[in-house]
């Protein structure tokens, strides 16, 4: 008599184990690691058995490029992100938190789509067709092109998919939808990527894109397993606080293009639409211990305002930063302490940029120690200057990447003068200063 196959997953991470555990080893879980059913490890054998069958390598120089063909979501910031538009036969997975505008942005694009004469799909897992309704009203997204569904069964969806000739399909969500052959819950390690990987079948042998709204955990991160990132052509998070309107998109991963690039939307009674004013995230009123840099996100430059806050320490010092890194901010401090002979040693230190933007890039080190200096001598910097340059261990002002870029739109958007590293071409007064002890002869 054959023994019963046995095997165990955990349904945080996917980890497969041939006995149980009380803690998953490789995610670390307690009580994760479920049995399998014989009809899932049948499965999953005749997967791995298939695909060792039908595999066989190609020279690369024998393969034919794909031709990759965009059509326009007519959403300016999302086309953007997205690297050009959508791609026939993408499978793209949007998270961030509740309320934050996932559900509105892609009914938006599918009114939009669809009074442009394509038939789309939208498939609601957790809200009825009423309530997909008044929201739709309200974003002006009503069209005969675009069909609702309220479904959380795999089988009943793929049915309707298989009705019409779609050219989009929005899934919202996937952790509500279930696959009968699978026991386990919705939301499950074995339900998010059985139902993925049909999703994904679907979306490359129909050539359709497929839109995926997911569920955020408390830390940012999708909730569910890990793998359902990897297996989706495209990764993208909304951030941004839901109770104000600015909202930024960004890309984590894009087999299609590049992942430097964010949207900027403003949500609105006619819900998000692609920002037009990009001036928010500069304040241009005379204030000590404010600075104006222009930082670069993808392609896209922009004026930001840097804000530091220098006041005296009880106790510890305090070293807090909003926007930028914490351990860079501690690593000019101390390059001011050495080379201006500041005591920043008996002073808390904080540092915001404003607007909800993320500097991950050197150039705006320059503007950060203006603000510092700026709020720790009370005096207020022009606001008609800008401040550009990555700030060196050793007190050096370096070049950047783009100044150029930078400057054409720091002019475009009314500034006089630029503080920075080198000459070049410019509308604006440029004053080059190569090292950090010449910043002061500007406070």
């Amino acid at each position: 008599m054959a023994k019963k196959r046995v095997l165990f997953e955990c349904q945080h991470c996917g980890f497969q184990s041939p006995k149980w555990m009380g803690k998953c080893s490789n995610c670390g879980a307690w009580e994760s690691l479920v049995e399998l059913s014989s009809s899932q490890i049948e499965t999953l054998s005749k997967s791995t058995t298939l695909q060792s069958l039908q595999s066989k390598a190609v020279s690369i120089v024998d393969i034919k490029e794909d031709d990759i063909i965009r059509f326009s979501s007519f959403d300016r910031e999302l086309d953007l992100v997205l690297g050009g538009g959508i791609v026939p036969g993408s499978l793209v997975l949007i998270g961030g938190s509740p309320g934050i505008g996932k559900s509105t942005l892609l009914l938006k694009v599918a009114g939009n789509l669809a009074q442009n004469g394509q038939k789309v799909l939208y498939v609601s897992g957790e809200e009825s067709l009423g309530q997909i309704k008044i929201r739709a009203n309200r974003l002006e997204a009503n069209s005969k092109d675009l069909y609702l569904l309220a479904e959380i069964k795999l089988e009943a969806i793929i049915n309707e998919i298989n009705s019409k000739n779609y050219s989009l399909i929005i899934i919202d969500s996937i952790q509500t939808i279930y696959q009968e052959e699978i026991s386990s819950a919705p939301g499950s390690v074995s339900q998010v990527r059985a139902i993925t990987f049909e999703l994904m079948r679907i979306a490359k042998e129909k050539f359709v894109p497929i839109f995926i709204i997911g569920h955020i955990t408390k830390d940012g991160s999708i909730a569910g397993p890990r793998v359902l990132e990897h297996m989706v052509d495209t990764v993208l998070y909304f951030d941004g606080d839901a109770t104000k309107e600015i909202r930024l998109l960004r890309g984590f991963k894009n087999r299609f293009g590049n992942t430097s690039e964010i949207g900027i939307f403003e949500m609105t009674k006619k819900g998000l639409v692609s920002a037009k004013n990009l001036q928010f995230f500069a304040n241009k009123k005379n204030q000590s211990g404010s600075a104006l840099t222009v930082v670069m996100e993808g392609s896209r430059p922009l004026v930001v305002e840097v804000q530091a806050l220098v006041s005296d320490a009880y106790g510890h010092p305090k070293r807090s930063s909003n926007g930028f890194d914490s351990n860079r901010l501690t690593m000019l401090l101390a390059l001011l302490e050495k080379k201006l002979d500041l005591p920043f040693n008996q002073y808390d230190v904080f540092i915001n940029i404003a607007g909800g933007i993320k500097i991950g890039e050197t150039a705006a080190d320059l503007a950060i120690v203006a603000a510092i200096l700026s709020s720790f001598r009370n005096r207020v910097l022009s606001k008609e200057s800008i401040f550009i340059g990555e700030v060196s261990l050793t007190g050096d002002i370096r070049g950047v990447t783009s100044l150029d870029i930078r400057l054409s739109e720091a002019a475009a958007q009314g500034f006089k003068v630029a503080i920075v590293p080198s000459k070049v071409e410019s509308k604006l007064k440029l004053f080059v200063v190569e090292e950090v002890e010449k910043i002061i002869d500007w406070m």
